[in-house]
């Protein structure tokens, strides 16, 4: 649960303000306060409350009208009512309606704060439960980049420069590279890694609900509204907001997101005032966004204000040197029901010479369907699919299974006999630098005279 929570007192009396502000306010709770309903109006607008404090006589507004009012506009804001002695029949018709709790004049502090961090523990629930409802937060733990190739390198360096900043970020690459991966790693090494991150694939919004889904709507904003609620804006305040496939956001609704991060506030369908949008966003795509906008189909003004920083990544088919690596983190990660999974030298230089149409998503997948196939977790050729068949490798002299760097580097080896030990035609053949080759080369003693030429 969150360290600090915000209260919203609203009340006419200056010295039950002063004293509310003075007593409350502490290192878990922050207090402001509002005179009459106007005022609460606007604090509404401009900041999220966890819990309001209202009195339900005020000089310029019905209690029960206000609280209802106050309501919709805070749906997920839980309200306490300060009443007295005559009221009580409001404040129970205002609990009918949604209120948490209410407390009687003279009221004694600590019942008061009892009944705050009671509500405050309803409201955290009831927004984790949202929160984890549009992300898959807790599907995928943020994890590291795996690889060491030199694209993964660039790619880990650009996500160390812009994390900390809040700038928007537009992360590019084929469907199944990891652009997911690439924001969750911006967002935790980023300045609001203890807030929360919310995910939504926008090719999955429903194209007639899409401006609620992203701003809220109010009540009766729309046939089908019958009651207030946040959008995907008011869930992600404070934190990120991670868009994925942004190329399938309808083209109106493009020119209200260009405002929000133009101006860093936005308005819920049906509603005339703005709120603030305190979000780091990030945004993915598979599509060329430039020719989208040459063919009309992307705001072009909104392409220039997501790409400011770019981070595109290479499809896996051009970091093949990856592959053995990644092979190695699924086999871990995804052994259930075998004491150990291993995957056989000829299997692995299979995956090492097949394409990846699905990049790492499509490896990720075959290892775990070979793995639910197997006998023992020993993953053999036979086992992965038959696009990828056809390629024979030399086993290991004993007929064992050799480790990942072994077969590394009898396929770097192999590679480089088949070109005549040219290492230009070598590293495209491995789909690698030539930079990378070298050091490889280096680091296996695959020099000449141990089975290759000098030629370049």
């Amino acid at each position: 649960m969150h360290d600090v929570y915000s209260v919203l007192v609203v009340d006419d009396e200056e010295p039950i303000r002063r004293l509310l502000v003075k007593e409350l306010g502490n290192k878990k709770r922050t207090v402001r306060t509002a005179v009459d309903a106007r005022n609460a109006r606007r604090e509404l607008h401009d900041h999220q409350y966890d819990i309001i404090i209202l009195d339900i006589r005020l000089p310029d507004a019905d209690g029960l009208e206000l609280f209802t009012e106050l309501k919709s506009l805070a749906p997920d804001t839980e309200v306490i009512l300060i009443t007295g002695h005559g009221n009580i029949d409001h404040a129970v018709e205002a609990m009918r309606l949604g209120a948490y709790d209410y407390i009687t004049k003279p009221f004694a502090l600590d019942r008061l704060e009892l009944v705050l961090d009671r509500a405050y523990q309803r409201v955290f629930l009831q927004r984790e439960n949202k929160r984890l409802r549009h992300s898959q937060e807790t599907e995928l733990p943020t994890l590291p980049l795996i690889g060491k190739s030199d694209a993964i390198s660039h790619v880990q360096y650009l996500i160390s420069k812009v994390a900390p900043t809040d700038v928007p970020v537009l992360i590019t690459g084929e469907s199944g590279v990891g652009k997911d991966v690439v924001a969750r790693n911006i967002h935790a090494q980023s300045r609001r890694a203890d807030k929360q991150l919310i995910i939504k694939n926008c090719a999955m919004l429903q194209r007639e609900l899409v401006r609620s889904e992203l701003f809220g709507h109010k009540k009766g904003a729309f046939t089908g509204a019958s009651e207030a609620k946040d959008g995907l804006m008011s869930l992600a305040q404070q934190g990120t907001l991670f868009l994925d496939e942004i190329g399938d956001l309808p083209e109106d609704v493009q020119a209200s997101l260009l405002r929000v991060l133009e101006n860093q506030r936005y308005r819920r369908v049906g509603e005339n005032e703005e709120r603030q949008a305190d979000i780091r966003f990030l945004f993915a795509t598979n599509r060329n966004l430039a020719e989208e906008v040459t063919n009309g189909r992307f705001n072009e003004a909104l392409f220039h204000r997501i790409n400011v920083f770019n981070i595109h990544i290479q499809p896996l088919k051009n970091r093949r040197e990856d592959i053995p690596l990644l092979v190695e983190h699924f086999l871990a990660r995804l052994c259930v029901g075998h004491d150990h999974c291993s995957i056989a030298t000829s299997a692995l230089d299979q995956m090492l010479n097949y394409d990846w149409p699905g990049n790492v998503r499509e490896l990720r997948n075959i290892i775990e369907r070979s793995i639910i196939l197997s006998e023992n977790g020993a993953i053999s050729p036979q086992l992965l699919p038959r696009e990828m068949a056809g390629f024979e490798f030399r086993e290991s002299p004993t007929g064992e299974d050799m480790t990942l760097e072994t077969v590394e580097r009898e396929h770097i080896r192999r590679v480089l006999n088949l070109h005549d030990g040219n290492r230009q035609k070598a590293a495209v053949a491995l789909g690698i630098g030539r930079k990378t080759l070298y050091r490889k080369i280096q680091k296996y003693a695959l020099l000449p005279g141990n089975g290759h030429h000098e030629s370049q």
